[in-house]
């Protein structure tokens, strides 16, 4: 009880108001008699010792030795940086060596906000030059930050004009630019980088790694007035890999602008060309349209960035074609000579499939210059689904190539178990399957070798993988035969005959789809390769939505065929196999030749092709199940 009255006392002497220590006695007398309870002045007396005491163990700790982490940080944030150099990006060059992208040199321009000092005028001419608006600059320069880029990726030029100007706090570190002397023609392939230059697209960003290299860091030291007293090395970058790819810019080039062309004449939402080479797989020139010009950022579209020829898929339409009837004589169901009667529909219960002309009767081969749907059809169903969804699937058809590029599609290819008998049907000529051009133009190497597929690739050092045999030599020979036929008179791809060169192929048009229903926009195609006999590469061409003049394949796809095969004759120095096209320019021709200009015109096989056209468009029936049109 002691202990606890002695507490309470306490308690009172150092707490207690003094007003109810005096009771009711507040006379002035009393007033004056009053001292400070010497038990509140211990207290406060020993709560500014602790503080002092506290305070004098926190200065030894900090500066006798036994912890100097913290002042050492909070000196180097104010007189030392670390600042990260990144290393010299790959250079990525073309089959030749030629540079397709490259990184110059450049600056970084940073500053210390609290050392910053600028007038009006300077403030503006910054702004100004760097294209950074005034009232981001303002805010960059009042940041309580301690290190704030300017901006990143500054021309030499630019950069050391605005250093002259010895404002103080502004500073610079060494960067690259990266640089695309190709322009728009390449750009899908070689992609771009972003600002702090790392890949974001194409082979930019799929190679990343390679490109990159190791990034270095450098220690800046700068004295009590902000001047930098010492830059020195921490670490050396290590530059990145070049890397070579298959390409041919000069074939690149030229790809692209033959298709612009036709993009525009046509009127046509875009288009895409692959061009590879069937004996090594190697990918000369893939080019689309529209593109985007990677050394400008601010004009890029989306629709420009879309590598098409990779990552649209698309009914094929008759492209498709020869893939069914190169089945059913693999199969033994056929023969070239084979002869199926046409007729002017094929029905399917409710249902029916046509052709864009009508024919009595044709032979295989017939099927194949003519490009009928019936008879694609007829050949596809002499067969089991499992067996025709085999050879789609060797060729590739539901797999994504593997070509080392970002974004690669697989299309669609759906089992055989579903199949009904109307589906089998319009997947042989191109419809209810989806593919991707690059697929296509790898299917038709098949073709333009032995009967065996190669993986096609944009890189050109790399592992070779042996190739996939899907057709047997016999029957490859037969299908080249009959595919050269579709090029020459009588066929629908005549438009594709190229001066001087055989070639083979086949011609594409589908309607396609939206929404799960076929509307009346088309996507036009055509694939091949020349020379016809031993072909050196194999083209494939998609131009999507042509809305100005025809549609077909035969007319919006093929005359860029005969084009760009030409050039790439002339460009690899391939020795004409169709010498009588000279003999006719210098105007020296065979009578052979005569004839058969009696019989085109003037024009020679464009005439024919338009007559042709014309008789195609009547007595077409259209089916009921899918949108559909010959090649």
């Amino acid at each position: 009880m002691k202990i606890t009255q002695w507490f309470r006392d306490l308690w009172d002497n150092i707490f207690l108001p003094t007003e109810e220590r005096r009771g009711n006695d507040d006379s002035v007398k009393d007033l004056l008699r009053l001292r400070i309870p010497p038990g509140r002045s211990k207290f406060l007396h020993f709560v500014l010792l602790s503080l002092f005491l506290v305070l004098g163990a926190r200065l030894a700790y900090l500066q006798l030795g036994f912890n100097t982490e913290f002042l050492q940080k909070q000196g180097a944030m104010r007189f030392q940086r670390t600042i990260e150099v990144p290393a010299r990006r790959g250079l990525i060059l073309d089959r030749n060596g030629s540079v397709l992208a490259t990184s110059v040199p450049a600056k970084a321009l940073w500053i210390i906000p609290q050392d910053v000092k600028i007038t009006a005028e300077q403030k503006k001419e910054l702004s100004k030059t760097l294209g950074v608006p005034l009232s981001e600059l303002t805010k960059k320069i009042n940041s309580k930050r301690t290190f704030v880029y300017i901006k990143r990726q500054v021309p030499l030029d630019v950069a050391d004009r605005l250093l002259a100007m010895k404002i103080p706090g502004l500073h610079s570190t060494r960067e690259f630019l990266r640089s695309y002397p190709d322009g728009e023609s390449a750009a899908q392939i070689v992609g771009l980088t972003g600002l702090e230059g790392n890949g974001i697209e194409g082979i930019e960003l799929a190679a990343e790694k390679r490109l990159a290299g190791t990034a270095g860091s450098r220690r800046v030291l700068k004295d009590r007035l902000g001047r930098i007293i010492e830059d020195a090395w921490i670490k050396e970058p290590q530059n990145g890999e070049d890397i070579m790819l298959t390409i041919d810019s000069r074939l690149q080039t030229m790809a692209y602008e033959a298709l612009a062309r036709q993009v525009t004449a046509l009127q046509a939402k875009g288009g895409a060309i692959v061009i590879a080479d069937p004996k090594t797989g190697d990918i000369l020139a893939l080019a689309n349209y529209p593109s985007f010009d990677p050394n400008s950022r601010s004009k890029i579209t989306r629709a420009g960035v879309r590598n098409r020829a990779i990552v649209d898929t698309y009914e094929p339409g008759s492209t498709m074609k020869p893939f069914s009837v190169a089945a059913g004589l693999e199969e033994k169901k056929v023969t070239p000579n084979t002869l199926f009667q046409i007729g002017r529909s094929m029905s399917f219960g409710r249902h029916s499939i046509g052709d864009s002309h009508y024919s009595k009767e044709l032979t295989v081969s017939g099927i194949i210059q003519q490009s009928s749907n019936i008879g694609t059809s007829k050949i596809a169903l002499l067969m089991p689904p499992q067996t025709m969804w085999n050879y789609y699937d060797k060729l590739g058809f539901g797999h994504a190539p593997h070509i080392g590029f970002p974004g690669a599609v697989a299309g669609r290819l759906r089992p055989p178990k579903s199949w009904k008998p109307i589906e089998q049907a319009t997947m042989s000529y191109g419809h209810g399957v989806t593919v991707s051009l690059l697929q296509q133009v790898r299917a038709y190497t098949a073709f333009a070798r032995n009967g065996d597929m190669i993986e096609l690739s944009i890189y050109k050092n790399r592992e070779s993988k042996e190739p996939q045999q899907v057709f047997s030599p016999k029957t490859t020979q037969e299908m080249r035969k009959m595919l050269a036929t579709v090029v020459e008179k009588g066929g629908t791809g005549v438009r594709a005959r190229v001066k001087g060169y055989t070639a083979a192929g086949k011609t594409g048009t589908a309607y396609k789809v939206e929404g799960g229903l076929y509307v009346k926009k088309y996507v036009a195609g055509f694939a091949g390769y020349a020379p016809a006999h031993d072909p050196k590469i194999v083209v494939g061409i998609m131009v999507d939505e042509p809305m100005k003049g025809k549609h077909y394949g035969s007319t919006a796809a093929a005359p860029l065929f005969s084009e760009m095969v030409s050039k790439t004759m002339h460009l690899m120095g391939v020795i004409p196999d169709r010498p009588e096209d000279f003999a006719v320019a210098i105007g020296k021709p065979t009578g052979k030749v005569k004839t058969a200009q009696a019989k085109t015109g003037s024009k020679g096989a464009p005439k024919v092709a338009e007559k042709k056209d014309k008789k195609r468009q009547i007595g077409a029936v259209k089916p009921v199940s899918a949108g559909k049109e010959n090649g």
